[in-house]
C-alpha cells in the first residue's frame, strides 16, 4: 500500500493531482481553498465557474495551473453537525470521489489535505478514521497499488493523528 503523511504546504507539492477541500460553490473560500485557489492564480477560478459548483460528497478536477500539481481535484466535505447526518458517509464519498477522478485520469500520485476538519468542524480524530480506512478500502477493493496516495497537513500534530490513527488500521485484520 503506497499511503504517506508528510508536513508541508500542499500548494507546493510536486504531484499529479491535489484535493481541495472546497466549499460548494468551488470558487474559492477560506483554509486549504483559499490557498490552492491564490497560489493556482486566477484560471482556476475561471475553470471552476463552468463546473456549476459541486455537491457534498462529490468531486469535480481541473487544471492545476500554475501549482506544481497538474490537477486539482476539489471536494466538497460535510459540516459537522454531530455526527448522526450521514456524515461519516459523505466524507468517505469525498475521498472514493476523489480517487476515482484521479485514477480516471491517468494519476500517479495524489495528495489530500484533511478534508472538513477547518471550517467545516469535522472532528480529526473522525475524520482521520474516515479518511484512512476509506483509502484503504479503495486500494484492496481496486486492486490499485500503482496510485501514491499523500496526506499532507501544516500541522505537526495532525500529521501525528493521522499517523496514530493509520498504524491502528494497519494492524487490523
Amino acid at each position: 500500500m503506497k499511503m504517506r503523511i508528510v508536513v508541508g504546504d500542499i500548494t507546493t507539492l510536486n504531484v499529479d493531482a491535489i484535493v481541495n477541500a472546497a466549499n460548494t460553490s468551488l470558487l474559492g473560500g477560506g483554509g486549504v481553498d483559499g490557498a490552492i485557489h491564490r497560489a493556482a492564480g486566477p484560471q482556476l477560478r475561471e475553470a471552476c465557474i463552468p463546473l456549476r459548483g459541486c455537491a457534498t460528497g462529490q468531486a469535480k478536477i481541473t487544471p492545476g495551473f500554475e501549482l506544481p500539481a497538474k490537477l486539482v481535484v476539489h471536494t466538497v466535505g460535510p459540516i459537522w453537525r454531530g455526527g448522526q447526518l450521514g456524515e461519516a458517509e459523505l466524507l468517505a464519498c469525498c475521498y472514493l470521489s476523489s480517487l476515482s477522478l484521479a485514477a480516471q485520469a491517468g494519476c500517479k500520485t495524489i495528495a489530500f489535505p484533511a478534508i472538513s476538519t477547518g471550517a467545516f468542524g469535522y472532528p480529526k480524530e473522525l475524520a482521520a478514521q474516515v479518511a484512512i480506512s476509506t483509502v484503504t478500502r479503495w486500494q484492496k477493493e481496486e486492486q490499485n497499488t500503482s496510485l501514491s496516495i499523500l496526506f499532507c497537513f501544516r500541522a505537526d500534530e495532525d500529521a501525528r493523528l493521522f499517523l496514530a490513527v493509520m498504524r491502528r488500521i494497519a494492524e487490523q485484520p
